[in-house]
Order: structure tokens, then C-alpha cells, then sequence
């Protein structure tokens, strides 16, 4: 059986769609390649394209196995390893999707578990809302933090003692740690090698490093070292996480909605909401996408 492989087969693969995620604007938020048709591609295949492209994640989609309409597989690939979920590139593909098949609900089978996304809006401007997985919220040791500020090049005496450490769950484990100023977190220069080896030893996607402006509205940053990315511009999956931590810390109201600016220290500002309902466990990630011109 021959397969679809882009890595052997250079100009005969499939056709890599590219979009940016988290902004209405081509030149802001989070890049992500996405691949509507992935039959036949294996993992080297998909790990290769998404390595050529370079973008912090490509999704690959193949049909639904029960044949649902709407409903489709999705794996998500940094340019060096396979990730258990994105939310960028699910805000992304959802919107590659409505253009092609009309705004509505689609169903996402992830390795993280099932995602429901709902596009809505007019055709020049459409968002994405992702529902989470269920999230969970774990202590962080303390020689683990100690480990990622000395990676980071932070002061103990530079957190919000307000927001404390955690690991935190919505799909893929972020370890979140607060900046007790603005200043500090836009200063962020890592040692790479050290804070990747802590990420692949606690089984880390992203370091969710976040600065809180006023109640609902916090500004944050992800080293992705793990991903062979220095920084995520724009970050679904530990915005969702993200809201599972603020909830279960009672910073905010069982009922509330969160603005989380992220990119701007890049070149690439980019905005995400968070919805928490009383009652639901499950947290709500919402984005725009728009198309990267080739």
C-alpha cells in the first residue's frame, strides 16, 4: 500500500492550509497550518510537514470513523513532536472548516478527548468557540518552580503572591506562574535546554506565565520550548487551562468571562476569551481566524 508521504514524496502532498488564530488580522495572533484532508498521511509524514512549516502546530484532520457529518479526527504536531491538543489550531481549523462548509457546530476527536467548536459571525470575520475537555488543577512543587524560575531567569521575589503556582489541565498540562508586574513579564529571555528538560519531565506543553491587569483581564506568554518553538504567540489550549486555574483558586466568579492578551511582546498581538459557566466544568476558549495570504 502506498501512503501520502510529504517527507518522501516533496510537491505531491497534501494541501497545507495556513491561518492565524486569536485576531482578524493576517499580520497578529497565532499561526497554524491545517490539513482538512489527512488520509494516508503517517506520523512521520504529518511531523514533517508540520517541521517544514514551522508554525508552533499544524492539524491534520481525517473523517469521523462512525461517519458523523461535522465530526471529524484531529492530531496536532509542534515542528518537533506530536501535542495531546491545541487550541489555536482548533479555533483555526474550525474556521478553515466554516469557509469551506458553513458556519455551525463541529465535533473534534482529539487525543485529549472530544472538543465541540462552534463558528459563528459573517463570512469576513468568523470566530470559533472550543469547549474544553474537563480540566483539572494540580499543586506545583516547590522544587519544580524553583527549577523553572532559575530556567527563566525570575526571582521567587518577582511572582504574584496572589496567584500561585500551578499545573493546570484542559487538554494538555501548562504550569502556571504569575508575574507580580507587567515589566517582568515582558522581559523574557529563557535558558532553552534547561527549561525544556523540566517541561519533558513534567510532561509540560507550555509555562502559561501570566500578568493580571484588573479582574477579568491578564496578560500572558508561553515559552514552548518542548514544541522547538522559543514563545506560542497565541495559546487556546492553556487559555482554557488558564480559566480552570482562576476558577478553582476563586479569583473570579463561578459565572465570568476573561480577556487574555497575549503576543504583543512578539510583534503579534492577539486576544482570547475565556467563558466559565456556573455549574460546567468545562471552560470555553473564543477566537477569531482569518487566512494568511500566500
Amino acid at each position: 500500500m502506498t501512503t501520502n508521504n510529504a517527507a518522501d514524496s516533496p510537491g505531491t502532498g497534501p494541501d497545507v492550509l495556513r491561518y492565524t488564530a486569536f485576531t482578524t488580522d493576517p499580520a497578529g495572533g497565532n499561526p497554524a497550518g491545517v490539513v482538512l484532508d489527512a488520509a494516508g498521511l503517517d506520523d512521520a509524514a504529518m511531523l514533517a510537514i508540520a517541521a517544514e512549516l514551522g508554525y508552533s502546530e499544524t492539524a491534520f484532520l481525517t473523517p469521523d470513523p462512525a461517519g458523523a457529518e461535522r465530526a471529524y479526527a484531529v492530531r496536532y504536531f509542534s515542528p518537533k513532536a506530536e501535542v495531546p491538543f491545541c487550541g489555536h489550531a482548533t479555533v483555526a481549523t474550525a474556521v478553515a472548516l466554516a469557509e469551506r462548509d458553513g458556519a455551525g457546530e463541529f465535533v473534534f476527536a482529539t487525543r485529549a478527548g472530544t472538543v465541540p467548536v462552534t463558528v459563528s459571525g459573517a463570512a469576513d470575520v468568523l470566530r470559533a468557540t472550543l469547549t474544553s475537555v474537563a480540566p483539572r488543577v494540580e499543586a506545583a512543587a516547590g522544587d519544580d518552580v524553583t527549577e523553572a524560575l532559575a530556567a527563566l531567569g525570575w526571582g521567587a521575589d518577582e511572582l504574584d503572591g496572589a496567584l500561585p503556582p500551578r499545573i493546570a489541565f484542559a487538554g494538555a498540562r501548562h504550569l502556571v506562574l504569575a508575574a507580580a508586574t507587567r515589566a517582568r513579564l515582558a522581559d523574557l529571555s529563557y535558558d532553552f535546554a534547561r527549561l525544556e528538560a523540566l517541561m519533558r519531565r513534567l510532561d509540560l506543553t507550555t509555562v502559561q506565565l501570566v500578568w493580571r491587569e484588573s479582574d477579568f483581564v491578564f496578560h500572558v506568554r508561553d515559552p514552548f520550548p518542548v514544541g522547538g518553538v522559543v514563545e506560542d504567540p497565541a495559546t487556546g489550549a492553556a487559555a482554557a487551562a488558564f480559566g480552570a486555574y482562576a476558577r478553582e483558586l476563586g479569583l473570579v466568579p463561578a459565572d465570568a468571562e476573561l480577556t487574555l492578551y497575549q503576543g504583543a511582546d512578539m510583534g503579534r498581538p492577539g486576544v482570547l476569551t475565556v467563558t466559565l459557566r456556573d455549574g460546567e466544568e468545562r471552560v470555553r476558549v473564543t477566537g477569531s481566524a482569518v487566512r494568511i495570504p500566500s
